[in-house]
């Protein structure tokens, strides 16, 4: 890896695109410390503190993981990357139960291309809500659960400016992330994503270190580091793997001459569907942790704020079952096991031992049950690694090592170096003429 990043920094168009890329996230880190008009920022920051380190700290950590401590500090980028995450989710569900939405998806550079648009338009509607809600959260107090204002004044027109202001830092980091894809290194929102959590890991691990005193602070503080390190590895080597299934291509004349006749294989990843299943399960878990925050005073309220936090055994157990039965959901309507038997069919193509047609989408159907379980497992037992781990130093609430944000910072780190070793590879490669 570090060789790949010198011998990119050698090259004179990567290493622009490097320097491109690291000026966009520069321009997004400083939106995200911009607060909105109308913000007391001294009467923010003491109920911020107040609210992350008592009692529903678990609650405000979960609802701040994507925005890069943003969202609680009402900036201009506070909403981030997740408006455009949800409606990317949404359309690919749609297009499944959606005809034209498939039809666009099969049409290749011109339907994504729409898809692409249609994206955008949802993203926007999505901004303007969830804007909406945490100014309305705010203004009642809500948000932090503070007695003392945060806003200025409550008029309608300063509050009808903080929306606009963070919905259009939301199209702004969309068009952000579409520049990092087009002129940078990487896909633009994972980039953004991982930038946004990984701006958390200094403040987590050093709040680990202060919570314990002398000798014992900076042993947990070393200690978590390399159990984080540790547990990157395993991810490491569970992202890589994956199961070919050998497909062989008979030989078949096209036009006058004699094709075919080769070998290659379909790779089927042990973990198929990536951190999708996460962020579904995270989403799906927010909705409770929501309703408490506009409803503290009622029964459920009260009875979610005491039970529904990282470290209990109601919040993980239903994550555990959520991640696990995402899992397959998602890798059912991704990979269509049928279509690529079709597909295979149509050029000649077979699986040794295997007859064309439904035997093979049999066969691929069980092979890929048969990965998705112990990838399902795999992701269910990382996203609760705070739980499992580390509840016995008391560090479950700021370790900064677990659960989706590892997942997605290894996941977004491994695609970023493939694509920078992809173009290295393209600008080093020698011919047959030297």
């Amino acid at each position: 890896m570090l060789s790949a990043f010198a011998s990119a920094f050698r090259t004179p168009e990567l290493r622009k695109k490097i320097f491109f890329t690291l000026g966009i996230l520069l321009v997004f880190r400083l939106g995200s410390t911009i607060p909105a008009p109308n913000v007391n920022m001294q009467a923010l920051n003491a109920c911020v503190a107040d609210a992350t380190t008592g009692s529903q700290a678990g609650l405000y950590s979960l609802i701040n993981l994507f925005s890069g401590g943003a969202l609680l500090h009402l900036t201009i980028f506070a909403l981030g990357v997740m408006p455009y995450i949800t409606s990317s989710i949404i359309l690919q569900l749609l297009a499944v139960v959606i005809p034209r939405l498939e039809a666009l998806r099969k049409e290749g550079a011109a339907g994504q291309a729409k898809i692409t648009q249609y994206t955008r338009y949802l993203t926007l509607v999505l901004a303007l809500l969830q804007a909406t809600a945490f100014v309305t959260m705010a203004r009642t107090g809500q948000l932090l659960q503070c007695r003392q204002p945060i806003l200025y004044t409550q008029e309608l027109f300063p509050l009808i400016t903080m929306v606009l202001t963070m919905t259009a830092g939301t199209v702004v980091i969309m068009w952000l992330g579409e520049l990092i894809t087009d002129r940078g290194v990487g896909n633009g929102m994972s980039v953004l994503i991982f930038t946004q959590i990984a701006a958390q890991f200094p403040t987590g691990l050093w709040s680990i270190k202060e919570s314990h005193q002398g000798a014992t602070g900076w042993f947990l503080f070393l200690a978590i580091i390399a159990i984080g390190l540790l547990v990157m590895l395993g991810i490491l080597f569970m992202e890589q793997g994956q199961r070919r299934v050998p497909v062989q291509y008979a030989k078949r004349m096209v036009g006058r001459r004699l094709v075919g006749g080769s070998t290659t294989y379909i790779p089927l990843k042990v973990n198929q569907s990536g951190v999708i299943p996460v962020i579904f399960a995270s989403s799906i878990l927010y909705l409770p942790i929501l309703y408490a925050t506009f409803r503290p005073e009622s029964g459920t309220g009260q009875w979610i704020a005491a039970n529904f936090h990282t470290n209990s055994w109601v919040y993980s157990t239903l994550q555990f079952l959520l991640i696990v039965g995402f899992c397959y959901f998602y890798v059912a309507i991704t990979f269509n096991s049928e279509e690529v038997s079709d597909n295979m069919k149509k050029y000649g193509g077979f699986i040794p031992g295997i007859r064309a047609g439904k035997p093979t989408e049999r066969y691929l159907t069980y092979v890929l049950n048969r990965l998705t379980a112990p990838g399902s497992l795999y992701l269910a037992i990382i996203s609760m690694i705070p739980t499992l781990a580390f509840i016995a130093v008391g560090a479950n609430q700021n370790f900064p090592f677990g659960g989706t944000s590892i997942l997605i910072i290894v996941g977004v780190a491994l695609d970023t170096v493939k694509r920078i070793e992809s173009q290295l590879q393209q600008r080093n490669y020698e011919g047959f003429l030297r």
